[in-house]
């Protein structure tokens, strides 16, 4: 039995891609070493809670990378119908926790809080890789009218979770539209015209769309103010300071004076790249990118070698999640954007996120797993000449 167990794990990890594994791994792993530096201060246990979210999401992952992508694809309607029940679900029973200016958690038994807007990512990821392949194999993928039901596919989940305060979350759902558009083959004109609107829309969004700390905290970007930084900029002046300290080698790990006061403000989450600058200052700064982007490269590796517009957009869907969600919190931290709440994937503290994120993972590992079936295709049939029977006059 041990052999048929052992045979059985060699033969899966075999089929999969063992590269992504490995970096997957080593990306939660030295998340969990940053973690465990910046809670040297106390408070909440985010280091255990990060681990199990990890286990839990890794099982998920190996479970969902065994089902065929088709499968699941197919089962498009009850994906994006629990996706939204779980949406509108945060209108009802939503909470807002520490540290976050929205209301999109919920809270479950033991005192567990999760966030429906990570697994919807998961989900939309499913129903609009599902929805191009449609178009594409309708060959509708570069009209107006298959443009504009994509773009109303997304706007839904970019609609509810805004009406929720999540705009990072909106932003990052927004983004993901985009990339996986433009990767399908949506026409370069449709960018343009939603670029020139977006434009547009710049002064309602201004005056109609934003609050007082969203404007706020655009505008400090651009202010050397000492009370602006003191207030809305305060979180990213420390943190720049903190990666600063840092220097080349760091000061390094668990040994960050910065971090061990907990100086910057809810530096597990958002801001837990500014522990890996103090600590391992630039060079281990770049060997954190590096990391994440041999990441982002296998995914796309596997797109690339998908047979189908389907595995393709469900690759493409997971790189344009981590990918977009990395540049925001970097250039958040870096003081290039502003704050918005968006987590570093696979180092921030967060349950939800480090599980859903593998739960992406499992579906990349799906594609590379599960290969469309090989069309056969029959030569040409050959027409035989019919021989017509010689008629002879008759005889008279």
């Amino acid at each position: 039995m041990i052999k048929t167990l052992w045979n059985s794990t060699a033969d899966y990890f075999r089929k999969t891609d063992k590269w992504l594994w490995i970096l997957t791994l080593a990306a939660s792993v030295s998340g969990f070493i940053l973690i465990a530096s910046q809670q040297r201060n106390g408070g909440t246990n985010f280091l255990q809670t990060q681990m199990i979210a990890a286990v839990l999401g890794y099982t998920a992952a190996v479970l969902l990378s065994l089902t065929d992508y088709h499968f699941l694809a197919d089962h498009w309607k009850e994906t994006g119908g629990f996706a939204l029940l779980l949406t509108a679900a945060v209108f009802f029973i939503g909470i807002r926790i520490t540290g976050t200016d929205d209301v999109g958690w919920i809270r479950l038994p033991f005192g567990v809080t999760f966030q429906p807007s990570e697994l919807t990512k998961i989900c939309f990821i499913l129903t609009f890789s599902r929805h191009i392949a449609y178009l594409d194999e309708e060959e509708r993928l570069h009209t107006f009218l298959g443009v504009v039901t994509l773009t109303l596919h997304a706007a839904v989940p970019v609609g509810l979770i805004h009406l929720q305060g999540d705009d990072g979350a909106a932003l990052v759902f927004a983004l993901m539209f985009l990339i996986m558009s433009f990767a399908a083959g949506v026409q370069l004109r449709y960018f343009i015209i939603l670029l020139v609107t977006a434009l547009a829309a710049v002064p309602l969004l201004w005056f109609s769309v934003l609050n007082h700390d969203q404007k706020n905290r655009l505008l400090v970007l651009f202010s050397a103010d000492d009370s602006a930084l003191k207030t809305f900029g305060w979180q990213q002046y420390q943190g720049k300071i903190s990666i600063a300290s840092g220097g080349i080698w760091g000061k390094g790990l668990f040994s960050g004076t910065r971090t061990g006061e907990g100086i910057v403000p809810y530096q597990e989450n958002d801001f837990i790249f500014t522990t890996a600058g103090e600590e391992t200052g630039f060079v281990g700064c770049t060997a954190i990118l590096l990391l994440f982007l041999l990441l982002l490269y296998r995914v796309l590796h596997i797109a690339v070698r998908a047979d189908n517009p389907l595995g393709k957009s469900i690759c493409i869907g997971f790189f344009a999640l981590a990918g977009s969600q990395a540049f925001i919190n970097l250039g958040m931290v870096l003081g290039l954007l502003p704050v918005i709440g968006v987590t570093l994937p696979f180092f921030s503290a967060g349950g939800t996120s480090a599980a859903c994120l593998y739960l992406g993972i499992g579906l990349v590992q799906s594609v590379r797993m599960h290969p469309s079936e090989p069309k056969i295709h029959l030569p040409p049939v050959k027409k035989q000449a019919v021989r017509r029977p010689i008629c002879r006059p008759r005889s008279r």
